[in-house]
């Protein structure tokens, strides 16, 4: 696919949000909100992040050579860094505002974001928690995940457990087998209602803390899921101690090595309020 960018639409304008979604991320640690982008933004911009996905992509194996979460999606990480139009839209303060205004926060800053694409007859994504992957020391994280195509429950939905981000941190392991078989007895025994969208339209976005437990079955489609996704968090968080190798490799990638204790404030962590 090669795009001619002749213009894409601002995304700088403030979109409120309902009592209701705030009260359901309140409540649940996760919420949808339809229509964040119009289909005459999702338009100008999907072609562009798809663009920019494709040429950046390192995956070439075949899905029977990769793993569990090799198979789960194709991802690429702060686009925002290499492509100019991509950027716009990580950087947008429509987004950002949303992000804050469901944390009851003033400011928030970007930590980075992904292109999650998962590939016709990709696997699923198993139960795991975003913010096991993050040395930051506040609850008030959140990440958008934002289809650029309609999609339906056969495409890979993302799907939540709802009020489990309230005890943090609970198993000691990345996205793998061993975390879906622990997080989904964990789900049953406290017995978290499951909570997934049937459909959802291009530039609609749901929103989920880091700390809830989610996950996504595989894509049955004939279609690639392309989806987009933010991860913020508020200004004033501070860098945590890593537990993890991941955390470890976090700190030096996302936080650019930054002191243990400091702000989450580097030059890829910038100020999107």
């Amino acid at each position: 696919m090669n795009t001619t960018v002749t213009h894409l639409p601002d995304l700088n304008d403030f979109k409120g949000l309902s009592a209701n979604s705030l009260h359901e991320f309140a409540e649940k640690g996760h919420t949808l909100v339809q229509g964040v982008l119009s289909s005459e933004e999702i338009e100008a911009y999907r072609p562009v992040i798809v663009q920019a996905t494709d040429r950046y992509n390192t995956e070439k194996r075949k899905l029977e050579e990769r793993d569990t979460y090799g198979k789960a999606f194709l991802q690429i990480m702060n686009l925002w860094q290499v492509d100019e139009y991509s950027k716009k839209f990580v950087m947008a303060r429509r987004l950002a505002k949303i992000a804050a205004d469901l944390m009851g926060v003033e400011n928030v800053r970007l930590y980075h974001d992904q292109a999650l694409f998962k590939e016709p007859g990709g696997g699923p994504t198993p139960w795991h928690q975003d913010q096991y992957y993050w040395p930051i020391d506040t609850f008030n994280t959140v990440t958008m995940w934002m289809p650029l195509v309609d999609i339906d429950e056969d495409m890979g939905m993302l799907t939540f457990a709802s009020g489990s981000y309230t005890n943090g941190a609970i198993f000691n392991h990345e996205i793998s087998d061993e975390s879906e078989t622990l997080f989904d007895d964990y789900v049953k025994q406290k017995q978290f209602a499951i909570s997934r969208p049937k459909t959802m339209k291009a530039g609609d976005a749901t929103w989920h803390r880091g700390f809830t437990i989610h996950n996504a079955p595989g894509n049955l489609s004939d279609k690639m899921r392309e989806v987009m996704t933010i991860i913020y968090v508020a200004d004033g968080a501070r860098i945590n101690p890593p537990k993890n190798e991941w955390q470890k490799n976090d700190h030096q990638k996302w936080l650019l090595g930054k002191p243990i204790g400091g702000f989450v404030d580097s030059e890829l962590n910038p100020k999107l309020l």
